[in-house]
């Protein structure tokens, strides 16, 4: 398989047409190499149009998802970037290239760690990986300009957005299956903000806040 070819057609039949209008973002689904970034047992799969099983119960999201959110945050060369939920590390390294720093923390060790040798194969060296739960919020080494929130949370909490600079854009999935809500929460002064909805989607809960189970009678 031709992979530069793949991946060129990836973001011209997939991601572009979903109004992933954001050359920058194009360029950059382009340039990084996704397959790189795929379990070996579903490398066939890098390219196609859906969410890649990763272990633990997490996936990669598909291309097209990765690209609104990219293009949502509008992240800037000077931004310092929090992702909550490192899992695969294609949005890590992609976030690298958009943004002046990137701090990723996963629960899972094997995710962050697998993540740091792609990183540095690839020569990607402004990501600062964590390992631990980062599921009320990061607090090293403060407020950020950009949070990803890779996870979904059943109910809206206010944690993240307590991170953000002023300015600062927060991208978090809201609510349970099947269908859930994309949120862009941008922090307009220190004490307001505005939220709202991009699309709708549905992923697998963040790890620390999964939706309590409900009896049935």
């Amino acid at each position: 398989m031709n992979v530069d070819l793949a991946r060129f057609n990836m973001v011209e039949q997939q991601v572009r047409p979903w109004d992933i209008l954001d050359q920058r973002v194009l360029d950059v689904l382009e340039r990084i190499p996704r397959e790189n970034f795929v379990p070996h047992a579903h490398r066939n799969l890098a390219f196609a149009d859906l969410e890649i099983p990763l272990g633990h119960g997490e996936v990669m999201l598909a291309p097209k998802i990765e690209g609104r959110i990219l293009q949502a945050l509008t992240l800037q060369p000077t931004d310092v970037v929090l992702e909550i939920g490192t899992g695969s590390g294609h949005l890590t390294a992609c976030l690298a290239q958009l943004a002046a720093q990137v701090h990723s923390v996963d629960i899972h060790a094997d995710f962050t760690q697998a993540t740091q040798a792609q990183l540095t194969e690839i020569g990607i060296d402004n990501v600062t990986l964590h390992t631990g739960d980062a599921s009320a919020g990061w607090p090293q080494p403060g407020r950020y300009d950009v949070i990803v929130v890779g996870g979904s949370l059943p109910e809206y909490r206010d944690d993240f957005e307590r991170q953000l600079n002023p300015g600062g854009r927060l991208f978090v999935v809201v609510g349970e299956a099947p269908v859930m809500e994309a949120m862009l929460v941008t922090r307009t002064s220190e004490d307001a903000y505005a939220r709202i909805a991009l699309f709708e989607t549905c992923l697998p809960p963040l790890a620390g806040v999964e939706p309590k189970p409900k009896f049935m009678f």
